[in-house]
């Protein structure tokens, strides 16, 4: 982190040091800023942050014990010098298109406020932020390894994506970095104003406006107005980079306008402005197309991706979209796209066992948009002799059409011919109601992970494709790991 003094930290969260005596308020904080005392060292600053099964005032003296400088917190602390905030009510009513965070969790926002301006004070740190409800991480991903190629870049770690993970993200900025990539999720409105007073985008990608988290925000158009908060963050001048064949999301060009921001359509849709035609899929279910753009070379440029699913082609085109902005001609930007891989775990993660099965563990994290665009891609990979196995979890967080969604993504695996369904729990039970009834071949239904192991360690066989899909909390990603170590 750019180095910071206590009496600094104090001054720009409203806070006060602890003790008071000038020695301690002029110690300086010049490690790492960590929400996990496991991950404190020399020179940290540690955020004391309340959750629902902890509360971290509690292991401020563990991070003391790895070597962290200071603390910041809600009440004096006695294992280490400390920077108190405390909750001000006036101040929540101040800002009522904020989330009432609590006291930390608005400190830390304004300390990556302050790093963040700190870093760009010469004009050389450009910021884009990326919204979405599916493909944000792999788009994250995908961009930190084409950006890179122009300059110092810093993108998020996993899905660092929320209230803690973009302040820990932006703490990380250094005075040499000239890109930094901001992931921004949202599980109601205000969460991406947040995110954005922290991380001001000059470039805003929105992929999509899906069903995930379709229980928390109770409508589409709720999520449409959540994650359009991003593109009215943009400044005047700035660039709004929308898929052009999601309407929702091509809608938002209007937001833009608004703010004096532009916009650029991307999409496979003649409307679209960069744009993929020519798309096709070789035998391990990666894409390839063309790419056209208004100043591309005649006939577009090739592309062809290393990521497995043709769902990535939205996200290469946002990324493509980005780099151009910042310079990079499109030759180059193909060149780019095809030379980068997957980097995050448990997202279209294919393994080759000795055996001859292909394991496809994407069981990350799944909402119905994601999963059918796994499901396509697992039919894109059956070869002529295997099978398409798909084993689905639950998906969370979809309210009252949980079962008719779940029901959906069944009946797309029997329009795809995957050969044989797997649901795991009761949550996913409907898929495989759907899945008969759509006339798929063969179903199973299983308990937990357990069973759907001991029924797959008999059932695949060489030449299949077996696709893991589910929310997080399913735990099929563990399966997938466990499958993928078979025979080695």
């Amino acid at each position: 982190m750019i180095p910071l003094t206590l009496r600094e930290i104090a001054g720009l969260t409203g806070g006060q040091v602890h003790p008071g005596d000038p020695g301690t308020q002029d110690l300086l904080v010049t490690g790492p800023v960590v929400t996990d005392s496991r991950e404190a060292g020399a020179g940290a600053l540690y955020v004391a942050r309340r959750g629902e099964h902890a509360d971290g005032h509690d292991y401020v003296a563990a991070a003391a014990g790895r070597g962290a400088t200071a603390a910041l917190t809600t009440r004096p602390v006695e294992d280490l010098p400390c920077v108190v905030v405390t909750e001000d009510p006036q101040r929540l009513s101040e800002r009522p298109d904020r989330p009432p965070y609590d006291a930390v969790t608005r400190a830390f926002a304004a300390l990556g406020r302050e790093v963040l301006d700190r870093c760009s004070a010469s004009g050389g740190l450009h910021v884009v932020g990326i919204t979405g409800s599916s493909g944000k991480t792999s788009t994250k991903d995908l961009m930190a390894q084409v950006v890179a190629a122009l300059g110092p870049t810093l993108a998020p770690e996993a899905s660092y994506n929320s209230e803690v993970g973009v302040p820990l993200t932006v703490c990380r900025l250094t005075e040499d970095t000239c890109y930094l990539i901001a992931e921004m999720g949202a599980s109601g409105a205000g969460h991406i104003t947040h995110l954005t007073g922290v991380a001001p985008p000059e470039v805003a990608v929105v992929l999509n406006v899906g069903t995930a988290h379709l229980g928390e925000f109770g409508s589409r158009e709720a999520i449409a107005v959540a994650k359009g908060e991003l593109v009215d963050a943009l400044p005047a001048g700035g660039l709004a980079v929308l898929n052009a064949d999601d309407p929702v999301v091509a809608a938002m060009a209007d937001r833009a306008a608004a703010v004096g921001a532009r916009t650029l359509l991307v999409g496979r849709g003649e409307h679209a402005q960069v744009r993929a035609t020519d798309l096709s899929t070789d035998a391990g279910g990666r894409p390839r197309f063309v790419l056209h753009a208004p100043d591309a070379p005649e006939g577009g440029v090739p592309v062809s991706l290393r990521l497995v699913g043709e769902h990535h082609v939205g996200n290469a085109l946002a990324v493509a979209a980005v780099a151009h902005e910042w310079g990079m001609p499109w030759p180059r930007v193909a060149d780019a796209l095809g030379a980068a891989g997957a980097t995050s775990r448990w997202r279209m993660e294919v393994t080759e066992r000795p055996d001859g099965v292909r394991v496809v563990n994407d069981a990350y994290n799944a909402n119905p948009d994601s999963t059918a665009a796994a499901l396509r891609a697992l039919a894109s990979m059956r070869g002529e002799q295997g099978r398409a196995v798909a084993v689905l979890g639950g998906m969370l967080e979809l309210g009252a059409d949980s079962d008719a969604e779940h029901a959906g993504v069944g009946a797309l695996a029997a329009r795809l011919g995957v050969d044989h369904l797997v649901t795991v729990g009761q949550l996913a039970g409907p898929a495989a109601t759907a899945y008969l009834d759509g006339g798929g071949a063969h179903v199973d239904r299983v308990a937990d992970r357990h069973e759907a192991r001991a029924l797959l360690e008999g059932l695949l066989r060489d030449g299949d494709v077996v696709l893991l899909k589910s929310s997080r909390d399913s735990g099929l990603r563990l399966l997938g790991d466990e499958l993928a170590e078979v025979g080695r």
